[in-house]
């Protein structure tokens, strides 16, 4: 058994590849002070960025965990979600209010994808 750790320090690792399944560590916006559409699409860069450095990418997502701090913001976090995954390869998703980590973030996301 084979477990790959990607930039990890004391506390966690940004990825965990074993058996051809990545775990991504929570990933936020890269501009935590952007309103929400800012906020969804920098966290999905960020993702898809992630992917593709262990040749990866967003159609290979198998389930995706998302993190609002306002349900309030469901529907502008899927206005971008539905438009960035790609037709017919959408993940099991769950969607839930959470407090954050940090007052100005308003969203986060937990991934786990295929990698061959």
């Amino acid at each position: 058994m084979t477990i790959e750790r990607i930039s990890t320090n004391s506390r966690m690792s940004r990825i965990v590849k074993h058996n051809g399944t990545a775990y991504l560590c929570g990933q936020v916006a890269k501009d935590k002070n952007g309103d929400i559409h800012a906020q969804v699409t920098g966290m999905l860069e960020k993702v898809d960025e992630l992917l593709e450095s262990i040749g990866s990418d967003r159609s290979k997502i198998l389930s995706a965990t998302i993190y609002l701090s306002d349900m309030a913001d469901f529907k502008a976090l899927n206005d971008i979600w539905d438009n960035w995954v790609p037709e017919g390869e959408a993940p099991a998703r769950a969607c839930v209010q959470a407090q954050m980590a940090s007052p100005e973030l308003l969203v986060e996301i937990s991934v786990i994808a295929a990698t061959s």
